[in-house]
């Protein structure tokens, strides 16, 4: 029962500050002594049922304003406040928090409505300055950004391939001894020159990694929830963050990030981008592309990675002695979110968007394990030759649910005649739109959302194919 004790002194002073009455008029009025409101008011005392019927009847006020359930509701609302990037670490735990919503719950009202404001606000800022880059304006950022966002604003922006890195990896490729069996070489490279084992761990011994090193027993751990190709590219990985700190290091400065955490995000996908190199080393990764007319599964089974890898490193191939297909490429999940973009000339956001719901990447889904292929359209008239898959990820436990993901890579129409998936794209191009926000194409079967360039038709004797119709 001592959980079900209601203690609102705040707001039994909150209300006796509105009507204006001392504590002793108030309790009074009550039928109780000052002192024993006095403790009321501080929550020493709870409310007991008889003082909030008295309240009730006395004031006609609502005994919800007093139940815990709004107190819980308000003390959920205003930690997700404090936990939003631009606060955090300002109170120091759910305490403080906990003694503002007691002690000031009108003050905390209003954090609360001002920060959904500045939330409203801040998203409407968001969409200006999409629209605005996508007429070709150059905006600054607004509202805070958080350091993985400036990060995949940088490496989104510019091309994917880093010479330095590339070559670097390449010669490290060329050191390793010759055969098919790129994670053996791997494995004994760390043995021999860092003295470094590696050791398949289960589930239940390594419940939160991919990969983990003990540097005390010298030794790399891998999960067994990684696919084989997977498990080669944590080992790579590990691999040039020993042989290469230093070039990636340089790299990473090279940047400006204005944050450690920044720097931190970079290095890791520099570190990716090396291991992708050491396991399809430039020249003969480039050569087999071209030769096999840019099959990404043949690409795939050649060098024993995934699909997603083949794919990713496609969009890397623009060294200026032997250049490939300018691929760009996105990765998303089941619900639509985008976290991974780039592009052998940066991610084309301005003008492809990526946002639109009729892109294949997300018919994919239903047709897990098929390479979907399509030309689509933009209402500029740019056309691009697209290539979608499901990709498999981590295994999983029976009771668990893992993130799916989809890849989309994409280059212009005009290369299709270099790729073997360019006689699939014969059908009529699907019209798309950079995302629905700034999208004007009439009558879309597929629109999410009205678009910000135009007013919505609100006309009650016309019902158009859209709900957002304008």
């Amino acid at each position: 029962m001592a959980d079900n004790k209601i203690f609102a002194g705040p707001r039994v002073r909150r209300l006796r500050s509105e009507l204006k009455l001392t504590q002793s008029a108030m309790a009074a009025e009550l039928g109780i002594s000052p002192s024993y409101l006095n403790l009321v008011e501080r929550s020493q005392r709870p409310l007991t049922v008889q003082l909030l019927l008295k309240l009730a009847q006395t004031y006609q006020v609502d005994l919800a304003a007093f139940q815990v359930g709004g107190r819980e509701a308000m003390l959920g609302d205003l930690k997700a406040v404090f936990s939003d990037p631009l606060l955090v670490g300002e109170v120091p735990g759910p305490q403080e928090v906990l003694e503002v919503v007691e002690a000031a719950p009108n003050a905390a009202t209003g954090v609360i409505k001002l920060y959904r404001a500045y939330k409203e606000l801040e998203t409407r800022l968001s969409d200006l300055s999409g629209l605005l880059a996508e007429r070709g304006k150059i905006t600054e950022s607004v509202g805070s950004r958080r350091p993985i966002d400036e990060v995949r604003e940088v490496f989104e922006g510019r091309g994917n391939h880093y010479p330095a890195l590339d070559s670097a990896a390449e010669a490290l490729h060329a050191q390793l001894p010759a055969g098919d069996d790129l994670r053996g070489a791997l494995r004994l490279w760390l043995r021999q020159t860092h003295e470094v084992a590696v050791r398949i761990l289960p589930v239940d011994t390594m419940p939160n990694w991919r990969r983990r090193f003990d540097r005390h027993s010298r030794r790399l751990f891998l999960s067994e929830r990684l696919l084989p190709a997977d498990a080669l590219r944590e080992i790579a990985m590990e691999v040039v963050g020993l042989h290469m700190a230093d070039a990636l290091e340089a790299e990473v400065q090279s940047f400006g990030f204005s944050s450690a955490e920044a720097r931190r995000l970079a290095r890791f996908e520099l570190t990716r981008y090396c291991a992708h190199a050491l396991m399809m080393p430039y020249a003969a990764f480039q050569s087999a592309a071209e030769k096999n007319a840019y099959d990404i599964d043949v690409l795939a089974a050649r060098f024993q990675v995934s699909f997603e890898q083949a794919a990713n490193r496609l969009t890397t191939l623009q060294r200026q002695s032997a250049p490939g297909v300018p691929f760009f490429m996105m990765e998303v999940d089941q619900a639509g979110n985008r976290f991974r973009r780039a592009g052998a000339q940066g991610f084309p956001a301005r003008r492809f968007g990526g946002g639109c719901t009729k892109l294949s990447v997300h018919a994919a889904f239903l047709e897990s394990g098929r390479v979907l292929v399509e030309t689509v359209e933009l209402p500029d008239g740019g056309q691009f030759l697209t290539i979608a898959r499901t990709l498999e990820g981590l295994r999983a436990g029976f009771a668990e649910r893992p993130r799916r993901t989809a890849v989309l890579l994409a280059c212009d129409v005009s290369y299709k005649d270099r790729l073997v998936y360019g006689a699939l794209a014969a059908a009529p191009p699907v019209l798309i739109g950079p995302a629905c926000k700034v999208c004007e194409r009439q009558a879309c079967l597929a629109r999410a959302e009205p678009p910000l360039t135009r007013p919505l038709g609100l006309d009650s004797w016309v019902s158009g194919l859209s709900a957002f119709d304008f």
